[in-house]
């Protein structure tokens, strides 16, 4: 019973999640941070604020009161969060990839004659319908 534990948690999938949900919490920080040291102010010069609309509230019917300013403060930390991940990180990491990362190229593919699935080229037999067909390329040898 603890074998099978501890085989489980000496998985590498295992750990490396674990260090990626670490590595990405302290990361959340850092961009709450730049987002609201930097930002947010920026944010507040172009409306005319101070960056901080949590006290801003709306009364509908002279009873109910509609505290939509912490909202608005989340909303904004929300799409500047997101826009400063793609543009600092996700794009970076893209263009990198596609520069320095080897691509594989596709198989060639084309449709099975008898159910129009499909098919590599190099395929003698269709996965789907499992009829025999004649290969076009000659598979690579490993």
């Amino acid at each position: 019973m603890l074998k099978g534990f501890r085989d489980f948690m000496m998985r590498g999938n295992v750990v490396d999640m674990g260090v990626g949900i670490v590595i990405g919490a302290s990361f959340t920080g850092v961009v709450n941070s730049f987002v609201k040291a930097f930002l947010t102010p920026l944010v507040g010069l172009a409306t005319g604020a101070t960056g901080d609309f949590s006290s801003k509230t709306t009364t509908v019917a002279h009873r109910v009161i509609f505290p939509y300013g912490e909202f608005v403060n989340t909303l904004i930390s929300f799409v500047l969060t997101a826009a400063v991940l793609y543009f600092m990180v996700v794009l970076p990491i893209a263009k990198a990839s596609a520069r320095y990362l080897p691509k594989k190229p596709k198989a060639a593919k084309r449709p099975c004659p008898e159910c129009l699935t499909e098919i590599p080229d190099a395929a003698s037999r269709c996965a789907a319908c499992t009829a025999q067909v004649v290969p076009l390329t000659v598979p690579a040898q490993h």
